[in-house]
């Protein structure tokens, strides 16, 4: 499989907004990994966001150095987005280094699997020794990528009304 993480650019607009669109068309209004590009009318603002929240220089005071990607599969569309934290403050204790999101019609075909082994890789190359990932219980197929990049269950939470797990994946395993 090919497929490419890029960083957004204001040439990806109409693209970015098709690939959140298909997401609302399925009634889904969260798109994690995305940085809240589902809470976001703008996507100029989001961009500058989602750069700014890049560089240490300029990261968003209440937010985390955040590596935000597209993924491309190899005719150029968007088919998924992820987002690598570098930090965990209080907030994102339990939510983890990483969340990622594939559109709704390119599900089921490993996606997501490639997605979270290329951010492993990149994770390893800033040199971060391991990821904690959060997933809903009842999200089955997230659960499987996750274990199948080296995911080990850590502990368990409930948000709202929820109950979650955390993984962990060493990355000393990226390749």
């Amino acid at each position: 499989m090919k497929l490419r993480l890029v960083r957004p650019d204001s040439r990806m607009q109409a693209a970015a907004l098709d690939f959140r669109q298909e997401f609302f068309d399925c009634g889904e209004t969260v798109i994690n990994g995305s940085e809240l590009l589902d809470r976001t009318g703008d996507y100029a603002v989001w961009l500058k966001n989602v750069t700014d929240n890049a560089c240490a220089e300029t990261v968003s005071p209440d937010w985390v150095l955040t590596d935000t990607f597209f993924a491309l599969d190899e005719t150029g569309r968007i088919v998924g987005i992820i987002d690598l934290r570098h930090t965990l403050n209080d907030f994102l204790r339990d939510f983890g280094n990483c969340g990622y999101s594939v559109r709704p019609s390119e599900r089921r075909k490993g996606y997501a699997t490639e997605m979270l082994r290329q951010i492993l890789q990149i994770a390893a190359d800033a040199g971060l020794p391991e990821l904690h990932l959060s997933v809903e219980r009842s999200n089955a197929p997230s659960v499987r990528t996750i274990e199948k990049n080296g995911g080990v269950y850590e502990r368990s939470f409930s948000f709202a009304g929820e109950q979650a797990d955390i993984y962990r994946i060493g990355l000393t395993a990226a390749g």
